[in-house]
């Protein structure tokens, strides 16, 4: 009693220390030692270097194991008395912890896979506790010849996810990391610990099915490669055995004990910085690293006997609640390298598990069962058995159901793979159709442009051919006004110098007549006496000279006024004609500017209309781009019928407008011609008229002439009688009359000769202006050639730029079909060759109804009352008390199940 009493005492966490050997990256890398460990004296010792200083630290511990320790030295000094006293009934916890790459998986796994294969069940030398605790409690329990069930579980805490590594395999394939997906609850289960909802219990019966789960679990548990180890295990596991035995009591009755080992392998803290832990890697190792210093509190709320204790802060924690404090016997084993890289982890390590040696838990002995209470939960396990078989056979029917279903789904799954394969395929063909039909576009787009761009070449160059006709109209109009200015200068000249001719032969005869009229006068009173006789005769003669003298002075007044209106005529119709040239060219300027206006606004009509031909090409192709890939079989004719019907308005429309540009140039051209002809029709008139009046004149001025001769004559005839009337009556007066006459007479030769000089003069200047106005015509006459000239080959220039841009008009509606029609080819053969449809292969399941039980069907599964089964157990199995008992028959435990 003594000694129960002890045990059921406080008492202390067990702590043993394990330190590894140096790795071959150690000894190649000749890392210097840095633990030393006594075994004998259960110590280690630290050696740190701090400040060119070397201080040694010594830890104690209730085992210390160095180096050279092997896997059965360990467990034969530690593990055996933890194990006893489970079988004893008390529920014990083993768990490794430290530092990564230490070897906490070596310790509690070993070499499991080979535990199977031992000759003769020996276990491997490299087992660790996990193999031995399994071979002593089935030794044990076989050497006690005693009824027994032992029951397992394995679970994994990854990332603060629960995961049961025994799950059994799901019917339908699905692959590892989504079946470790599937976490479990962690649930409290009211008496002050915790349970895993919905964690698999596995009945076993001996070592090898042990050691086969733990090979099957060991194989789900994640791992991976950091630069401190090749396999670092990135998840804590908790592996418990739960065994019931039977055994009876002096007095006879029977009891069923119950003890429970757990062994629990944690993962190593790791500095991330250090092993390379990147991403998922890295988020692991804060995991780990979090679960693990919230165990480190909760080691040091119990330590410092801290009011509140941080169980809840981590499910690892929640997991060892009964381990850490409670009741239950716990062992755990820290694991260091020797290493100086790993010293700051080793530190912390020793630390760790220096202040976990001052927990204190209270264990106890689980509470053994009466009959009584087997014999209910028997009845109980009877039942549930009994509808477990019923319930198993309809297992076994809805399995079949579900692998039928399985199957179908299979071919679904298949026929949604070609299905998905064939739209795949439709996918890549439309996706090439597409790009094909973008870059076919593209290069439509390209042609249209390019042929823009040579229209709008086209365009400027007829912009520059009219520009350049303008500009040499232009000029030829200010030549034309500039010889027209000089012979309206030439003209008035002239006229200046007729008029200076007229005044000049007006003088003479003036002063001719006034010098006729003094010698007439002086002979007139010088004779007045010698013609008093013969007065009245000489009156008549006198009166008849100077009524013919009167006449002669009228007849020159009115050829000079003749004269001077016919200057004023031809001056009045030159300034007419120069009127007419001046309203000619301005004519010629505003239909010149009309043309350039109206190439301007036919340029600027088919820019604009290009303009709106491209935007509305543009959005009806990004448009009907969208709407292609909706329908995209169908629209395709639609969308290149509408771009050849909208091209060929476009086109229509621009050849239009070249006609009509055509129209109006061949108009204008005519009306040009017309107004030409006509002008040169009105200066060949005007220049005849000229002519005309200049024969007119000088016609005139000829019998004016004559005439003036013919009255001078006259007069010498009248002089003559009057002398040979005068040489009757006085021969004084005969003398003086010829004298008079001789003075008269060279006079009148000196009025002749003037004349004649005058009319030398007029005829000179006739022939002048006649040369003159010739010339001027002339000129005119080839600068309106020379303008008719650059009109015609302006006119042919522009039609040559015409049918050229008629030419690329033809070539650019030529591309387009021919692009449009390979854009219809590509389509067809890409919608009506490569574009498949699903094809059914008749092996598409047919729908079924699944066969659901009935009601009554599921009523006939349930179990007989109570009285009928006992009167059945108690006719079928009568109690034999001086019998051995036998070996139990049920495979599973008589008790509840327990987590």
């Amino acid at each position: 009693m003594s000694s129960r009493q002890d045990k059921e005492k406080a008492v202390n966490v067990q702590v043993l220390l394990r330190c590894r050997p140096f790795s071959d990256d150690e000894l190649r890398s000749n890392a210097p030692q840095v633990i030393t460990c006594n075994d004998y004296q259960r110590e280690v010792a630290v050696t740190q270097t701090i400040a060119g200083k070397q201080f040694d630290r010594v830890f104690t511990f209730d085992k210390v194991f160095g180096p050279a320790a092997k896997q059965q030295d360990l467990y034969d000094q530690a593990i055996i008395p933890i194990v006893n006293e489970v079988l004893e009934g008390f529920n014990c916890t083993i768990f490794a912890y430290g530092q990564t790459g230490t070897g906490k998986t070596y310790t509690m796994e070993g070499e499991c896979r080979r535990a199977k294969s031992g000759p003769k069940g020996q276990l491997p030398a490299d087992a660790g506790v996990i193999p031995r605790a399994v071979k002593q409690i089935f030794d044990t329990l076989e050497r006690q010849n005693t009824e027994y069930s032992v029951k397992v579980t394995f679970l994994e805490l990854y990332n603060e996810e629960i995961t049961d590594l025994l799950a059994p395999e799901e019917i339908s394939k699905v692959a590892l990391e989504d079946r470790q997906k599937k976490t479990l609850p962690l649930m409290e289960d009211g008496k002050g610990g915790v349970l895993v909802r919905g964690l698999e219990e596995e009945i076993v019966t001996n070592a090898s099915e042990i050691f086969s789960l733990l090979e099957r679990g060991s194989a789900k548990r994640r791992t991976a490669e950091t630069l401190l180890n090749k396999q670092s295990s990135r998840s804590h596991s908790l592996f418990s055995i739960t065994i019931h035995i039977k055994e009876a009591t002096p007095e006879g009755e029977e009891l069923i004990k119950c003890g429970k080992l757990n062994l629990v392998d944690l993962a190593g803290s790791e500095n991330i910085s250090r092993s390379g832990a990147r991403e998922g890697r890295a988020r692991e190792a804060g995991e780990i690293n979090k679960s693990l210093l919230t165990l480190g509190r909760v080691i040091t709320a119990l330590v410092e006997h801290l009011g509140h204790v941080p169980y809840r802060d981590s499910k690892l924690t929640r997991l060892l609640r009964d381990s850490l404090g409670g009741r239950t016997k716990t062992c755990i084993i820290a694991t260091v390298s020797p290493s100086v890289h790993c010293l700051e982890e080793t530190l912390s390590t020793l630390d760790y598990a220096h202040r976990a040696k001052s927990i204190k838990n209270r264990p106890e002995v689980n509470q053994k069962m009466m009959k009584t209470t087997l014999i209910k939960d028997l009845y109980g396990e009877i039942d549930r058995l009994k509808a477990e078989n019923a319930l198993t056979h309809q297992a076994c029917v809805l399995r079949s159901d579900l692998e039928k279903s399985s199957r179908d789904n299979a071919s679904l799954y298949s026929k949604i793979a070609r299905e998905d394969k064939l739209s795949a395929t439709n996918r890549s063909v439309v996706n090439t159709f597409q790009t094909d039909l973008a870059s076919k576009l593209g290069v439509l787009s390209s042609t249209l442009n390019a042929s823009i761009d040579q229209q709008n070449k086209h365009l400027k160059s007829v912009e520059h051919l009219c520009q350049s006709c303008v500009d040499s109209h232009d000029k030829a109009t200010s030549e034309l006004k500039k010889k027209i200015l000089a012979s309206k200068a030439l003209y008035m000249s002239h006229m200046e110098a007729f008029q200076n001719v007229v005044l000049l032969h007006k003088a003479s005869a003036n002063a001719t007549l006034e010098d006729i009229s003094s010698l007439s006068a002086a002979s007139c009173c010088s004779l007045d006496q010698l013609l008093a006789c013969v007065e009245g005769e000489a009156q008549n003669i006198f009166s008849d000279i100077q009524n013919l003298l009167t006449t002669h002075r009228s007849e020159l007044t009115y050829f000079t006024k003749e004269l001077r209106e016919s200057f004023l005529i031809s001056l009045d119709r030159t300034k007419e004609m120069s009127t007419f040239i001046i309203g000619l060219f301005d004519k010629y300027v505003e239909e010149t500017s009309k043309l350039h206006s109206h190439s301007n606004n036919t340029h600027e009509a088919q820019m604009k209309s290009i303009e709106d031909f491209q935007i509305a090409y543009e959005e009806q192709s990004k448009s009907e781009e969208q709407k292609l890939l909706v329908d995209i079989s169908s629209l395709v004719s639609k969308h290149i019928t509408r771009q050849r019907e909208l091209v060929g308005v476009r086109l229509n429309s621009l050849g239009d407008a070249a006609r009509g540009n055509k129209a109006f140039l061949d108009e204008h051209t005519s009306a040009m011609e017309c107004v030409t002809k006509d002008a040169k029709r009105k200066w060949e008139i005007f220049a005849e008229q000229v002519e005309n009046d200049c024969k007119t004149g000088s016609s005139s001025s000829a019998a004016k002439h004559c005439r003036m001769e013919t009255m001078l004559q006259e007069c010498a005839c009248t002089v003559d009688s009057a002398v040979q009337q005068w040489k009757k009556s006085h021969a004084a007066v005969n003398d003086l009359s010829k004298k008079h006459v001789t003075e008269v007479e060279a006079l009148v030769r000196s009025a002749v000769e003037n004349n004649e000089q005058h009319e030398m003069e007029i005829a000179s200047s006739r022939a002048v202006a006649e040369e003159h106005a010739a010339n001027s015509s002339k000129d005119i006459t080839q600068g309106i050639d020379n303008l008719l000239e650059e009109l015609r080959k302006s006119s042919s220039r522009v039609m040559s730029t015409v049918e050229a841009h008629s030419a690329e008009l033809q070539q650019l509606q030529e591309n387009h079909s021919s692009q449009a029609a390979g854009i219809n080819t590509h389509a067809d053969k890409a919608f009506q060759s490569s574009y498949k449809d699903y094809e059914p292969t008749g092996e598409t399941p047919v729908r079924s109804e699944p066969n659901v039980p009935s009601k009554g069907t599921i009523e006939s599964l349930r179990a007989m009352p109570m009285e009928t089964l006992v009167n059945e157990f108690r006719e079928n199995h009568p109690y034999e008390s001086s019998k051995e008992p036998k070996p139990s028959l049920i495979p599973r435990s008589p008790l509840a199940t327990l987590n």
